[in-house]
């Protein structure tokens, strides 16, 4: 697949785009419904990214994630339901325009190539926590952005299952980082994270922190 050099960009709070996720949409806004006509004439690409918090100012983080419309639903009130897919991680490089909505220069960011006996072991612990946590009640993170209105694609027995097919570190990574971790920093911390060894071991951390949580909570 050709990723452009310049993309659309969906600046959203508590939003973050993975490769390979999938990601439900509700466009009501004007520039975002003129944004999804422009881009299914075209590539149908567009970038999701976080909103910096505590900006006056609409700021995306710089890493964010590219989509492709998979999905695309006209509503009677000219809004529209689509279901984006995450393709890679990228780079927003610079903003070529911002009326009608944002457009930026993109860098796709690649993910190394890893050989380490150790990742094993981190995915098993990932499968462990994961675990764990649908134990204590941790079963899903809430989504509450103002462009979703629809309900999650997957459910927690989906992703326990693909979990246990699944081998790649990457894959593995980002599935439980985009469905499972709550906090939009925490996943924003993970999708800038492209290196595999460093982003398990990061979600490992979180999981442990959230697990470790609900435990205080419970005893309280």
């Amino acid at each position: 697949m050709e990723i452009p050099s310049e993309v659309a960009v969906m600046t959203l709070p508590n939003v973050t785009l993975f490769p390979q996720s999938l990601l439900p949409l509700y466009i009501f806004e004007p520039r975002y419904r003129r944004m999804l006509d422009d881009a299914l004439d075209g590539n149908r690409m567009f970038v999701v990214a976080l909103q910096k918090p505590g900006r006056t100012r609409e700021t995306p983080y710089k890493v964010a994630g590219l989509g492709i419309i998979r999905v695309g639903v006209d509503n009677e009130d000219e809004t529209s339901h689509v279901i984006l897919q995450g393709i890679t991680r990228v780079e927003l490089l610079k903003t070529t325009r911002y009326k009608p909505y944002r457009m930026a220069t993109i860098r796709p960011l690649q993910v190394p190539h890893t050989d380490n006996v150790a990742i094993d072991a981190l995915i098993a612990k990932v499968r462990d926590l994961v675990n764990e946590r649908v134990q204590l009640g941790l079963h899903w993170k809430k989504s509450s952005h103002q462009g979703q209105r629809q309900p999650s694609i997957l459910t927690i027995k989906d992703v326990i299952g693909y979990l246990k097919d699944l081998d790649d570190a990457d894959q593995v990574a980002d599935l439980v980082s985009c469905t499972l971790i709550p906090g939009a920093a925490e996943r924003q911390t993970i999708l800038e994270t492209v290196e595999v060894v460093p982003r398990l071991k990061r979600l490992i951390h979180f999981l442990l922190a959230e697990i470790k949580a609900q435990r205080k909570s419970e005893a309280s």
